[in-house]
Formats: C-alpha cells, sequence, structure tokens
C-alpha cells in the first residue's frame, strides 16, 4: 500500500470481496486499522439497507486489526 493510506485504483482492484465491508458493491475497503477507522468514520453514508452487514464487517475487521470501535451507532446495527 502507499505511504498517504490512500487506496489507488490498482491496490483497490486487487483486493478480494472479502476486505470490503460491502463486498457486493466493493465498498468500504478495509485491508487495514487506518482503513477501519476510516469505515467506522464514513458509516453514517451508508444506505440504512446495507448498515447491519457493514456494521457486522467493521466489527469483524476491527477485531482483525486490533481497533476498538467505540460507536454506539454500530454497535446497535451489528445487533440488527
Amino acid at each position: 500500500m502507499n505511504s498517504s493510506d490512500k487506496l489507488n485504483t490498482t491496490e483497490r482492484r486487487e483486493l478480494d470481496n472479502s476486505e470490503f465491508g460491502l463486498p457486493q458493491q466493493r465498498a468500504y475497503p478495509m485491508p487495514d486499522a487506518a482503513h477501519v477507522r476510516a469505515a467506522e468514520a464514513y458509516f453514517r453514508y451508508a444506505p440504512d439497507t446495507e448498515k447491519a452487514e457493514l456494521a457486522r464487517n467493521i466489527l469483524r475487521k476491527a477485531e482483525e486489526f486490533g481497533v476498538k470501535v467505540n460507536s454506539p451507532t454500530i454497535l446497535e446495527w451489528a445487533q440488527k
């Protein structure tokens, strides 16, 4: 990954679907801790129909990378 923590087109294309918060749309990439935090920050922009899946995937990737998710909104959506 490049030093700016922003994925370029090639890097994003090379990610497996499992690296995304919403794999079907390949949205919310989370290949590392910085991107897990970004997905958490942008969670509110996800469509309500996708939030439960995204919340669960954020928590799964957060655990993988040792990121503490404090958002009560994400924790609530993950239970739905």
